[in-house]
Formats: structure tokens, C-alpha cells, sequence
């Protein structure tokens, strides 16, 4: 080793499906480092500390590095690592004897990335001019003049790619001959990522695909058959490659001469990964611990299939001060220990450029330049495009003749389903009307404008018509709930509280009754939410859907009637206290708890598929979800709900809401609102009838007794294969029907709660994954009666 500071390779590109390192997309520095030469040392950065403190693992030794002093990101290479202290200011490195050498320091000029390579050690800056500096042992030196996005080193080289719109590469470094070989080979190849190891370098390209260039001794560049924008993180050695899967955060490694990868890993989710020379270390999702794989790894440690080193807990991405651009990490607070926010990534997707507009020229003086030839084309195309249109017009004119004569609209007659028809404020619940010429309310204007929209409403599996909704008066209402009695109230909806009331004609009801109170906002929040719910609610017809009896608004008061649910919210049955015996409940067996889940699978399936324009629920959960007489399931509470897109993949913006714990975290981060925020809620409650634990909880045994969210409880146990460790225990271990039925919902529950919208399934198929489990229970512990039956 010629120099104190001297490295082979560490290129771990870390962009977690939740965290941001300081937005890395380059072989930047990361929370998690790996140093390697004659005894490999593994240091992360502690969470939960007041300072982020640095501790390594050495030849089995656990010890701090500088406990005194807050670090926000560290990296690694031979014999050496260094870290960027809190804030961006200072660079410390550490040769093997640990002994400490700042490199860097300067309260303007901000550290934002670092790489370390075989004789430099760089870092991009926030400097508004060349933005990025490069050290040696002897101090500073001039690199190339280039502005860099995303900076790696490897062996003798380092990699960049540019701030311009080229988004070409650059490579410079003491190897020159490599380093133009691999410029050379991804020339013409627009790159969002770029990742160097030994002698070859990895990039994700503007169309998703990861591409690698460079030598392939050992199969390190043959990249498996993968989708677009399926790898999102990267960490290359001397001669293997590996990458996160986006979908599961699985690790997937290719090339090494003994193999870069063993079975230890193959159901393992990670936060992050990173490379030495030889071997890879990842950061695990279920725990933060730290795990070592490989060739390089087994042969300097005598006990490899023990892979999880004994380190404290791991920060999953730098503790920043500075805002998270695309949301922030969940139990930023806790990890980061009130210092800073662990940032989510933006999506690779982002950085993708847009297509520039085609303008045609303008025409030349004295006519146009377009050839005649192309003119005497684009006319006919146009006669062909008119004729076609034309054609179509004419049949749809004799359509809307044939449907005039049918329906006797041409005949001053017109057809209107009670479903649809506008109702008139004045109306009373006897169905007379309001003759006195006094102006219609807002919500009965709100109804008969959304009319239209639903007109064309599907029927989808709905299995009757609903008959228009009543207006009561406010003294019918008090008196079915005993003047609103206490005694009476059963819970709370997104603008008030519940009551059971029982009408003059013997019908038992709920009535939710909004909040009162003198405060402007709200009395605007309670119209809203009650407009919102009247005009959806009045409108969707289907059997797993709570059906809409009437309505009252009389001065500020304002309240709704529905169908009364006779066995309660499916959140009380699951987490009341009282219900801790396995015989308290029906909803104690699986096959059942597979019922209720495909009931409300399908309720929201016919919000987003068959409703027109489709609905999206917005605050899907279990206390939400209501239980009838037959125990079939149904979906309430429309408060919040708004008119979504027409596609799955399409989004609208909305300032998000909802309940914590049930929230989509990419809705919540971005304010960009699609279907599958409902499919995410969904998957919560999926987790909630495995488990039988809240969407927020605290144990002793979990978390230290902190508050945790029950995905980030239950997904890493779920991907371990240790299903049967959360499982509700009120129920018992599944029978051997009912094995792979619960399986089966709990890998579906799995991808609803996936962090990106793009990789949760749709509602259709969330259906036939619950059809298919609760076909396969068969005759199972736990029977369903004819009456719930569909």
C-alpha cells in the first residue's frame, strides 16, 4: 500500500424504497460502510441516539468511533473509511489503526456525496461553481472541470454522470486506460444512476433498464432478465454485482469467482446494501441489522453462516436538517432521535427527461415548405380521417333515434331510475314536495349537478337498486335516539358521532350527527363532509357498501341515516379488550376472517371499477368497515372520499388525509392521490385480521415497548417465511385447509402495503386472490351461514 488512505473498490449505491442518503444516486456514502484489506471492519451509524454515533465490527470486537461527534453519513474502502459529520461541513477518515485525520472542513462549501476510490477520495459539494472536490493523503487537487449529478470510484478510476441534459458519463483517475474504456462503452446511453466496482460499472438507464459495461471475467456484467426500473440499488465488488428488487427488497447478486451469494439471503429484505472487495453486507428491513455475504466474507471468518453481526441498531438512511423533498422516512423522529428526518427517495422516474415538444417550422416566405408529395399525404389522410369520423357520427345520430323512440324522451317522456334522480330539498320523507318557492339547499344542488356524472353508473356484482334517500326532520331524528342519548351513541364518523335510533315505523338505524360547534372551520368541515357523503353515498348502490336511509339538514344541524349494522365495526371485534376469549367472536376462525377481508375487498373493488366516475374512499379502515346482521362485511364512511381518476395508473393532486397507520405513505409524502392509497388501507387491514394487532401499537416485546406501525411490524416477518410467529392466537394455528388460504392473504396484504403505488395490485386483483383463499378453506374450522353467503 503506497498511501495511508489508499482503496481497491466501494461503490454501494444506497436508495432505499423509503430513504434518501442525502439523495445519493451514485456511489455515495451511506449509513452503513465496509472496509476491507487484512481483516474486514463493518461500521454503521447508531440509531436512536441523541448523536449519531459511529460503531464498528472487527474479527467478532464491537466498539464506537468518536462518540462524541454526530455523523451523517460514512463510506468505506482498503484498509480505510470515512464519515461526513452532521450537517455537511468536516470529512474524517480513519486509516486501520483508527487513528483520525480531517480531511475537510468548511462551514459554506457542503459535503452532499462521497466515494472512495484506489487513490482518491471524493465528494460532491452544493457549491454553485465545479462542485466537487477530490483528496489524496497530501491534501486537495484538481479534477476535471465538470458539474456531476452522481460521482463512484473503483479501482484506479471514478465515475460521474453530468449535470447537463446529455446525461452522458465522465470517468477520469489514475487508470486512464480503463477509465475511457468504460466512458467509451456507454456512449449514446442516457444513464439516471451510475455505480463503479473493480473494473466495470453499473447504470440504470432513462428507460429503466440496467445496463453494465466493462470487463466480464467472471459474469459480472451479465445482468438477469429483470423489468424497468426493477433495480433500484447497487453495490459492485472487484468481480460480482448485486441489486435491491424494488418489489420486495430482495438482494440479487451475479459474477464472483466462488460465488457472491449464498441461500443465507435469499428471503431477506434489505434497506440498503454495500460491497467490499469480495463480499457484500446489506442493512436488514426487519430489525436494522446488519448481515455479510460471500466469497471474500467466509473466507476471513470462521463461523460465516453466522452473518448477523451483533452491531446496535442501524440508522436505515442519514439523519438531514434540511427538508425531505419526496416525504419522510416513518419513525424518522425515534431513529433520528429528534435530530433531523430520514428522507424518502424520489423516484428514479423523476430524473427520467422529458420529451421535447415537436414545433414544426415555420413556413417558408412566399408559401409552405412543406413538399408537395407530403402535402397531397397528409390531405388524404385527413379526407380518409373526416370520412371515418363522419361514418361514426351518422351511426351514432341513428343510435340516438332509436334510444329517443325507446325511451319516449322525443315525446316529451323521459325514463330517470329513482337511483339517479336529483332529489329535491324541499321534498319530505313522505315524498311530497316543496311548493312554497323557497331556494334548494346546497347539498340538494350538489346531488342533482353530480347526477349527471353518475348517470351512466355500472351496476357491477350490486345485487339491487337502492330506493331514493328520505329527509327526515331533526325532531324525528332526537326522537328515535332519546334526545341523542349517550346510552345510544355506538362510535364516531368523519364529521361526527353515531347514534343507534329506532324510527316511528320500527326500522333500526344508525345516525351519525355532525359535530356542532361556533367555529367557522368547523361548521365548513362538517358541511363538507356531509355533502360528500350524501352526494356518494346517494348515488353508489352495492350490497358491501353501508346503504343511505336519509338525511336531515335543518339550520347548523346536519345529519345522515343509514342501515343499522347489527354486529358492529370489524376494529371492535378485532381489538376491543373485552374480546380476548377465543369463543367471543364469530370472526375468531379463519375462514371467516377471509370472508370479511373478500366483503370489503369487494365493496372498495366496486368503488374503483364500477362506479362512474370511480370513487376513492380515502380513509379505508377497520373501523370503517362494519359488520351486518349475516356478518357480511361493508364499507362506510364517505366523508373524505373524492372522484378519482378513471386509471389505475393515473393520479390527482389532493392534500392528503386520512388515519394514521392506514395512510398511503407515497399519498401522504407526494399529495398525489391514486386508487391504490385504498389498496394500501386495505392492506393494513389485512395485517389487522392476521395479527389481530392495531395499525399502531406498543408491547414490551416489540419495539421496546415504542409505538409501531404494524407494517413495519409485520412485512419483514412475512418476507422471512415466519408467518406463523404474528398470527392472532385468539384463532389458533391454521388447519390444513386453511394453511394456504392464510398464506395466501398474507402475501397479499404484503404487496398492498408495498411503499410505491405503481407495485401495489389493483382491487380486481386483490379480489381474486381473496376468492381463491377462501375457496380453498373449503370446509374449514369456522362455518359462514346461507345468509352470508354470496
Amino acid at each position: 500500500m503506497t498511501s495511508l488512505y489508499s482503496a481497491v473498490i466501494f461503490a454501494g449505491v444506497i436508495i432505499s424504497s423509503v430513504i434518501s442518503p442525502v439523495n445519493a444516486l451514485g456511489g455515495s456514502a451511506t449509513t452503513v460502510s465496509v472496509s476491507y484489506g487484512a481483516t474486514p471492519t463493518v461500521c454503521g451509524i447508531v440509531a436512536g441516539q441523541t448523536s449519531q454515533q459511529i460503531q464498528c465490527w472487527r474479527n467478532g470486537d464491537v466498539f464506537p468511533v468518536f462518540s462524541n461527534i454526530s455523523f451523517e453519513s460514512i463510506s468505506g474502502g482498503r484498509d480505510v473509511f470515512c464519515g461526513i459529520r452532521s450537517g455537511g461541513s468536516t470529512l474524517v477518515c480513519w486509516n486501520s489503526s483508527l487513528i483520525p485525520k480531517r480531511l475537510y472542513y468548511n462551514e459554506t462549501v457542503l459535503l452532499r456525496h462521497l466515494t472512495i476510490g484506489d487513490s482518491e477520495i471524493c465528494a460532491i459539494t452544493n457549491s454553485s461553481n465545479r462542485n466537487f472536490n477530490c483528496w489524496r493523503e497530501t491534501g486537495s487537487f484538481a479534477s476535471q472541470n465538470y458539474d456531476f449529478r452522481s460521482i463512484s470510484s473503483g479501482l484506479g478510476f471514478t465515475c460521474g454522470i453530468t449535470l447537463n441534459e446529455t446525461n452522458g458519463i465522465v470517468c477520469f483517475g489514475s487508470n486512464l486506460g480503463l477509465a475511457s474504456a468504460i466512458q467509451g462503452q456507454f456512449t449514446n446511453i442516457r444513464l439516471l444512476t451510475i455505480v463503479v466496482g473493480g473494473n466495470h460499472a453499473c447504470g440504470v438507464n432513462i428507460t429503466g433498464f440496467l445496463i453494465c459495461r466493462g470487463n466480464n471475467d467472471y459474469g459480472q456484467i451479465d445482468v438477469p432478465d429483470h423489468s424497468p426500473f426493477e433495480f433500484y440499488a447497487l453495490a459492485l465488488g472487484a468481480n460480482h454485482t448485486c441489486a435491491l428488487r424494488r418489489l420486495n427488497n430482495f438482494a440479487v447478486c451475479w459474477g464472483g469467482s466462488g460465488g457472491a451469494m449464498d441461500n443465507y439471503t435469499a428471503r431477506v429484505s434489505f434497506e440498503s446494501i454495500v460491497s467490499g472487495l469480495d463480499f457484500t453486507c446489506g442493512l436488514t428491513s426487519s430489525n436494522f441489522s446488519v448481515i455479510c455475504w460471500g466469497e471474500g466474507w467466509a473466507r476471513n471468518n470462521s463461523n460465516p453462516v453466522d452473518f448477523e453481526l451483533p452491531l446496535n441498531k442501524i440508522l436505515p438512511g442519514p439523519c438531514v436538517q434540511s427538508d425531505c423533498k419526496c416525504g419522510v422516512y416513518p419513525q424518522s423522529d425515534s431513529l433520528c432521535s429528534g435530530y433531523g428526518s430520514i428522507c424518502r427517495p424520489c423516484d428514479l422516474t423523476s430524473l427520467v427527461p422529458p420529451v421535447p415538444e415537436l414545433v414544426p417550422p415555420p413556413p417558408a416566405p412566399g408559401g409552405s415548405n412543406v413538399p408537395r408529395t407530403t402535402r397531397s399525404k397528409r390531405l388524404t389522410r385527413g379526407l380518409l380521417a373526416f370520412a371515418i369520423v363522419g361514418s361514426v357520427g351518422a351511426v351514432a345520430g341513428i343510435c340516438t333515434i332509436v334510444y329517443c323512440l325507446w325511451t319516449g324522451v322525443c315525446f316529451g317522456k323521459k325514463k330517470i331510475h329513482n337511483s339517479v334522480q336529483p332529489t329535491v330539498n324541499g321534498a319530505n320523507r313522505n315524498g311530497s314536495h316543496n311548493t312554497n318557492g323557497s331556494p334548494v339547499s346546497r347539498s340538494a344542488t350538489i346531488r342533482r349537478q353530480l347526477s349527471r356524472g353518475f348517470r351512466r353508473q355500472r351496476s357491477g356484482p350490486s345485487s339491487k337498486q337502492v330506493d331514493k334517500e328520505e329527509e327526515f326532520t331533526f325532531a324525528d331524528l332526537a326522537l328515535a335516539t332519546d334526545n341523542f342519548s349517550p346510552e345510544n351513541q355506538i362510535g364516531a364518523g368523519s364529521f361526527g358521532v353515531v347514534y343507534k335510533g329506532k324510527l316511528l315505523d320500527g326500522r333500526e338505524v344508525a345516525i351519525k350527527r355532525g359535530e356542532i360547534s361556533d367555529k367557522n372551520k368547523k361548521l365548513q368541515e362538517k358541511e363538507s363532509a356531509f355533502d360528500s357523503e350524501l352526494a356518494f353515498l346517494s348515488r353508489l348502490n352495492h350490497k358491501h357498501l353501508v346503504r343511505l336511509v336519509g338525511y336531515c339538514q335543518e339550520r347548523d344541524e346536519r345529519l345522515l341515516v343509514y342501515d343499522y349494522m347489527k354486529n358492529g365495526a370489524l376494529f371492535d371485534h378485532l381489538h376491543d379488550k373485552l374480546n380476548t376469549e377465543k369463543s367471543n367472536s364469530l370472526l375468531n376462525s379463519w375462514k371467516m376472517r377471509i370472508k370479511i377481508a373478500l366483503d370489503a375487498a369487494r365493496g372498495i373493488e366496486y368503488l374503483h371499477n364500477y362506479a362512474v366516475p370511480p370513487v376513492i374512499h380515502r380513509d379505508i379502515k377497520s373501523s370503517n368497515i362494519l359488520l351486518d346482521a349475516n356478518w357480511a362485511a361493508r364499507v362506510s364512511d364517505f366523508g373524505l372520499s373524492l372522484m378519482g381518476p378513471v386509471s389505475d395508473r393515473e393520479f390527482r393532486p389532493a392534500k392528503a388525509a386520512g388515519t394514521v397507520g392506514y395512510i398511503d405513505p407515497e399519498y401522504y409524502g407526494l399529495n398525489v392521490l391514486t386508487a391504490k392509497s385504498d389498496v394500501y388501507g386495505l392492506g393494513v387491514v389485512l395485517l389487522e385480521l392476521l395479527t389481530g394487532r392495531r395499525a399502531i401499537f406498543k408491547t414490551p416485546e416489540v419495539n421496546g415497548g415504542a409505538p409501531i406501525s404494524l407494517v413495519d411490524y409485520a412485512v419483514p416477518i412475512i418476507m422471512a417465511g415466519d408467518l406463523e410467529k404474528i398470527l392472532d392466537k385468539r384463532v389458533g394455528p391454521p388447519e390444513m385447509k386453511e394453511v394456504e388460504p392464510v398464506e395466501l392473504m398474507a402475501y397479499t396484504a404484503l404487496h398492498c402495503v408495498n411503499s410505491e403505488g405503481n407495485y401495489r395490485p389493483t382491487m380486481s386483483d386483490i379480489v381474486a386472490n381473496l376468492e381463491r383463499a377462501l375457496g380453498l378453506c373449503g370446509d374449514s374450522h369456522g362455518s359462514i351461514s346461507s345468509g352470508m353467503s354470496d
